[in-house]
């Protein structure tokens, strides 16, 4: 299949990738440039292990497209673009309309500064593993159809010499890049895109309540491995899964978990910022909700709501209204009811950055990751590329816990304070830093999945 139709196919199974708030903060270039393209191969190269020469972006050896002596992007020793002796680029028709070879081709995974949310520092966190879950998503989708991912690189600070490695009117001011993929050409074995199509289109957050029975150890234990089957793991050769996973099935565990969410619950419909910007992206009913193709209504946080109890809830939830029904406890009750869902669900999982690289997560120092790794973190701050990677996982994780049939609600307001994340995972003896904590279960009744934005909008040539 051609590059460009498989890309627009993989953009609208991704486009329903995970986000805090349902809030699409991702953006995927593609570069179709000559100068972008000679761009990324020298990005690219200089990010794998050994220095290993850059491949030429147009399918070819590298010759001098890996850079010129003097750190021009690479080419033909004048500058033009490398490519058939005629000047086209490969993998373009000659006049007899025949195809000389297929190119590999790439794609910049960025942050749109535009939509992330920023009211607390945690948000920093939820938006990249947002980003890398969609580009996990992505690049499972591009694979089904024959692109497979093999050449992965974090553009973080130093990665570009300080300067942004896309420039161009086409490159939106917003957009952060975080990451550089090159796709090739691989097989693809029939029916995988449909399969991750109904997947993909069947995870959904369920705030409902759960089937109180227990779900089987070996079941348990397959979405644990599934933390590690990564499309983007595979193209970095990254060793081992980037979290541990950690699962909550015993009643002292569950009840210590609701415990801390009785506790804690209510902190972010009492900051003030942190509810203004949660209320932004309540949707008044469907309509607005299909219309912004973000956000979500109050169906999809509270289920099926009477049209007066809709109209109370509405009028509760107004940040005016919240500063003032907060002195009388009701951030408090509404923390008590989700303690109560998350005591009466079977299960609950923890993703946490894995200590075993050197650092656990807990504030003493790990091994550095230079600006092309993927690896672990130093400090109490997880580097962008371990944060890409953990959510690659989670992305990984939430779909194979939906081919299982169950289903998940985040209890992200444990991870979104520091005292609050530190006491949470002393409380449940976390193995490493917390990223992602959600009830685990079999839903009882279906809640409607959200809206999405067009794919296009996050989509650009450049």
């Amino acid at each position: 299949m051609a590059f460009h139709d498989a890309l627009q196919a993989a953009a609208a199974i991704a486009a329903r990738a995970p986000s805090s708030h349902n809030c699409q903060p991702w953006g995927v270039g593609w570069a179709t440039d000559a100068a972008t393209r000679r761009t990324a191969a020298a990005l690219l190269a200089a990010g794998e292990p050994g220095g290993r020469a850059a491949e030429s972006p147009d399918g070819g050896s590298a010759g001098a497209t890996a850079g010129a002596p003097d750190g021009r992007p690479g080419g033909t020793p004048d500058g033009r673009p490398g490519g058939t002796p005629d000047g086209r680029l490969s993998g373009t028709p000659d006049e007899s309309g025949r195809v000389p070879s297929r190119r590999s081709e790439y794609l910049v995974l960025a942050l749109d500064r535009a939509r992330e949310l920023t009211a607390l520092p945690a948000h920093a966190t939820e938006m990249l593993l947002s980003c890398g879950a969609h580009g996990e998503i992505l690049a499972r989708a591009l694979a089904a159809q024959g692109w497979r991912a093999d050449g992965v690189r974090l553009l973080g600070p130093g990665a570009t010499g300080g300067t942004p490695p896309f420039g161009g009117d086409r490159w939106p001011r917003a957009w952060e890049p975080l990451c550089l993929l090159r796709l090739s050409p691989a097989p693809a074995p029939p029916g995988d895109l449909a399969a991750l199509r109904e997947t993909v289109g069947a995870r959904h957050t369920n705030r409902g309540p759960y089937r109180p029975e227990a779900i089987d150890p070996g079941v348990l234990a397959r979405l644990a491995s599934s933390a590690a089957e990564s499309a983007l793991l595979r193209a970095q050769q990254a060793p081992g899964a980037p979290v541990a996973v950690r699962h909550l099935v015993g009643a002292p565990e569950r009840a210590a978990l609701a415990e801390l969410v009785a506790r804690h619950g209510g902190r972010d419909f009492a900051h003030r910022a942190a509810w203004r910007e949660t209320h932004a992206y309540i949707r008044r009913d469907e309509a607005e909700a299909a219309r912004a193709g973000d956000g979500f209504t109050l169906g999809q946080l509270f289920g099926e709501l009477s049209p007066p109890r809709r109209l109370g809830m509405r009028a509760a939830l107004a940040p005016a209204t919240m500063r003032l029904l907060r002195h009388a406890g009701y951030d408090r009750f509404l923390a008590r009811q989700l303690a109560a869902a998350v005591r009466r669900s079977p299960a609950a999982v923890a993703l946490c950055f894995d200590g075993s690289d050197g650092s656990d997560g807990s504030g003493r120092p790990g091994n550095p990751a230079g600006p092309g790794d993927f690896g672990g973190f130093g400090g109490r701050t997880p580097d962008a590329g371990s944060v890409l990677r953990a959510g690659a996982a989670l992305a990984g994780y939430w779909l194979a816990a939906t081919r299982a049939g169950l289903v998940l609600h985040p209890v992200s307001v444990l991870l979104q304070h520091e005292d609050v994340r530190d006491a949470c995972e002393r409380r449940l003896a976390l193995p490493g830093r917390a990223l992602f904590l959600s009830r685990l279960g079999y839903a009882v009744t279906a809640f409607p999945s959200s809206h999405r934005r067009s794919p296009s909008h996050a989509l650009r040539r450049v």
